[in-house]
């Protein structure tokens, strides 16, 4: 009888390897290099992501653990730490963001037909960033405050999945709005965004493009009512206006007429103030598309508390990006696995799963089997969770 191999090598095989391979002929990624091959290093920080490692040299203890599963593992080599480590600092962080991308391209069409919320056939993103605190004296390239550093996550999330569709990294200075000159807005899509990506010239360029945007207004917006739609009330929408940009900036940036919804968040007990270009689009779903945004934040929290993306492996800005677009690499590739294997459990289930079974030789369907979640519906876990 056959034995399977690892889980990990299982999991691996889902990689679409001729890409990755011309991901790294296109940057020369082999140039020099005679051992530890590309492929390799991004084997060891995915089994870094998985295993919840820690450090270099948690990783290298771990893994000389298991030797005699390496080579089922697909590292031909030994690993020594200061070689991940010079790695992870001189082999260019575009490698591994070109090939996050190519399974991004995958998984995109596999949660196409996912429910988010509202109502809609086109596509949904929400943008936002999220800010990664680091130490300015050991990384003092991530400039963000005069004695503070930081670097940026800025991510377009396609709300069905949620699949991130566009990624930036930047250091903690690069205000919100100008990632809007770095995306390519998709004719007919909807775009959901908070007051902080208000810049009416640049949303006047989406307006241009066919795209629909969904923002939070600011609370000293300028305007005039040309007239106002029916607001149903009981559904919480107070208020459906068209306005006409009265300052004198806002005016001359943004000529054409606009939407103003106001509606009441029962939950929150809040009200909350939208501007969309979409004239035609319900009040009500309106307010839904932007409560909809708070899945990038959801997506943000998940991802720093289960992907090492908080503490580094090396601290020049080669290491810290490499080791982002990998652990954004992981993530993907288990959900892709998960629609294609057809599981039921979550992405936070499936992780602890892989967590505890990577070097084990059998059947990857057979480690989900039975997850032993007992937990009823009606509970409240307190666990940040995607893909339910």
């Amino acid at each position: 009888m056959n034995t399977p191999p690892t889980i990990f090598a299982q999991l691996m095989a889902h990689l679409p390897l001729p890409a990755f391979r011309r991901c790294v002929e296109k940057y020369q990624g082999h140039r020099k290099i005679k051992h530890f091959t590309c492929l390799e290093q991004f084997f060891c920080m995915a089994f870094a992501q998985l295993t919840y490692r820690e450090s270099l040299r948690d990783i290298e203890v771990c893994l000389r653990a298991q030797r005699n599963k390496l080579y089922h593992m697909g590292l031909k080599s030994g690993m020594a730490r200061n070689t991940l480590a010079n790695a992870n600092h001189s082999r260019d962080w575009r490698i591994f963001a070109d090939f996050a991308l190519v399974l991004i391209n995958i998984a995109r069409p596999l949660y196409v037909g996912e429910e988010f919320g509202a109502e809609l056939s086109e596509t949904v993103y929400a943008l936002d960033s999220s800010t990664i605190d680091l130490c300015l004296a050991s990384f003092p390239w991530a400039h963000f405050r005069k004695n503070k550093g930081a670097i940026k996550l800025h991510t377009q999330l396609d709300l069905r999945g949620p699949i991130p569709t566009f990624i930036h990294i930047s250091d903690g200075k690069l205000h919100d709005v100008n990632v809007l000159d770095l995306i390519m807005p998709e004719p007919g899509a909807y775009y959901v965004m908070d007051r902080g990506y208000i810049d009416f010239e640049r949303l006047y360029q989406l307006h241009l493009e066919q795209s629909f945007f969904v923002i939070r207004s600011k609370d000293n917006l300028q305007f005039r009512r040309i007239y106002s739609n029916p607001a149903n009330k009981d559904a919480g929408l107070i208020c459906d206006q068209i306005i006409q940009l009265t300052g004198f900036y806002p005016s001359k940036y943004y000529p054409e007429r606009l939407r103003r919804v106001r509606s009441y968040d029962h939950i929150l007990d809040n009200e909350v103030t939208l501007l969309t270009n979409n004239l035609l689009l319900s009040g009500v779903t309106i307010g839904q598309l932007y409560k909809c945004r708070w899945r990038v934040e959801i997506f943000f929290r998940w991802i720093k508390q289960h992907l090492r993306i908080k503490s580094f492996f090396g601290t020049s800005e080669n290491a810290v990006k490499t080791q982002i677009w990998i652990a954004i690499s992981v993530y993907v590739l288990v959900a892709i696995v998960r629609k294609r294997l057809k599981l039921d459990c979550s992405l936070y289930t499936i992780l602890q799963i892989l967590s505890l079974t990577l070097f084990e030789k059998m059947p990857m369907l057979q480690a989900f089997a039975d997850d032993g979640s007992t937990m009823s519906k009606n509970e409240n876990p307190n666990q940040l969770n995607l893909f339910d």
